[in-house]
């Protein structure tokens, strides 16, 4: 073990790559239920969304060890579930099947692109006020479902939507809740979602909307998984959403794994050699996440409890990945856990991507309009692909009408260019 992962070379040992990868699980372990429910609302049983999350972390967290020695966290990320739920199986109008068949050609797409110099190329043709709106607006729509989920905004057939009804159980249940996480949170307790779920589901329980007496306690079984495992339905291969949703999905994993890499990796850990190498692990488990049936893979923010509680190396990331195995032991309480308790961790992790904000240079109106669009359009389309493409649409426009064209590379317009026949497509047919 020792000689695999090279712990005396990095300065460190066993214990306290165990430690690491202890912190590291606990940190992120929410991700089972919470993408299990959101895969849930794109058709897949909650059961199989629970299995086919668990087994997708262990082996993203095995590849980025072996692969690239690296004390990562690779699971399903929020934000990109979010995109293969409401925008491609919600949005675009293909079924969870055909959704997965998207997730394993933008595995292929995404090996061209970390396996080349293309993830270069790609970085700098998208301007960075881009890159950052793409993530404040998907954190706004990941709070606004999950304030939908909680009860607090409902649908309005004037206003579109409106303020829930306080008095409802589900509302109320929600804001103890939203209370006890940002509680948690902001007290920096270790585990403090895994709390939060366990509390929440609790608190849920004395509102009457989970029901222990129900829990199945029997042993695990794989009985809707076997409808979900290598599902894959390529029937759609040659329909313009079934591209644009695998070009949209290479866009974000791209940009959120180089960035979140470069933070984690270069900065934290210190090991840029190891930056190249992660990113091409990650790329390979996009393609295994499409067979196991979820959405791809990403390398957490929640890396970073792992790195400073003494991870160096790839056994972290084992440890971690085998934690979410034994996770599967605790699948009867998982599948109790209400939306109640979910709703929380959406409202809050969405408040935590808004901060990229301040990145957007808003004194530069060519560059803050684009990214305002994006920010404003992918919760208001319900969106992710259509509030990209109004930004990248727009930034080019703005550009030309202020004689910057000097500031545009030839990749930008091209990839305005798709956005822009994707919407005369859709408009034609």
């Amino acid at each position: 073990m020792r000689g695999v992962f090279r712990l005396k070379q990095h300065g460190t040992n066993i214990k306290k790559e165990v430690i690491a990868g202890l912190t590291s699980f606990f940190s992120i372990v929410y991700i089972i239920a919470v993408n299990a429910k959101i895969l849930q609302d794109a058709g897949i049983p909650l059961e199989a969304g629970i299995i086919a999350t668990v087994f997708s972390s262990l082996i993203g967290c095995l590849l980025v060890a072996f692969i690239a020695n690296a004390p990562l966290i690779i699971v399903p990320g929020m934000g990109i579930n979010a995109l293969f739920t409401y925008t491609v199986v919600g949005s675009l109008g293909l079924n969870y099947k055909e959704a997965l068949a998207v997730v394993i050609i933008s595995g292929i797409l995404f090996i061209m692109v970390a396996f080349t110099k293309l993830s270069v190329i790609l970085t700098k043709a998208i301007p960075n006020s881009l890159k950052e709106s793409i993530s404040v607006g998907i954190g706004i729509f990941i709070a606004f479902i999950g304030l939908q989920k909680s009860g607090l905004i409902i649908g309005n057939s004037t206003n579109f939507v409106a303020l829930g009804h306080l008095s409802s159980p589900v509302v109320l249940a929600s804001i103890i809740n939203l209370i006890m996480t940002l509680f948690l949170f902001l007290k920096k307790v270790p585990g403090n979602f895994l709390i939060s779920i366990i509390s929440g589901t609790i608190v849920s329980w004395f509102f009457g909307i989970v029901h222990f007496s129900a829990m199945d306690t029997g042993f695990i079984s794989f009985h809707d998984y076997q409808k979900v495992f290598v599902s894959a339905d390529f029937g759609k291969i040659t329909a313009i959403p079934f591209w644009t949703a695998a070009f949209s999905i290479v866009l974000v994993l791209v940009f959120e794994n180089i960035g979140l890499l470069h933070s984690q990796v270069n900065g934290m850990l210190e090991a840029p050699e190891k930056n190249g190498k992660s990113l091409k692990a990650i790329s390979i488990s996009t393609i295994i996440c499409g067979l196991l049936g979820t959405s791809p893979s990403v390398s957490t923010v929640e890396t970073a409890a792992g790195i400073t509680a003494g991870g160096k190396t790839g056994l972290t990331s084992i440890v971690t990945g085998l934690l979410f195995l034994s996770s599967l032991f605790f699948l009867p309480f998982i599948k109790l856990v209400p939306n109640a308790a979910i709703a929380p961790i959406l409202i809050i992790i969405g408040g935590l991507m808004l901060t990229n904000v301040v990145n957007i240079d808003f004194n530069d109106f060519t560059e803050a309009f684009p990214a305002f669009l994006v920010i404003v359009m992918i919760p208001l389309t319900y969106s992710i692909v259509d509030g990209i493409a109004f930004g990248f649409i727009s930034y080019p426009l703005v550009k030309l009408f202020t004689n910057r064209k000097h500031q545009l590379s030839i990749s930008t317009y091209i990839i305005s260019i798709l956005f822009l026949a994707n919407f005369l497509l859709n408009a034609i047919g």
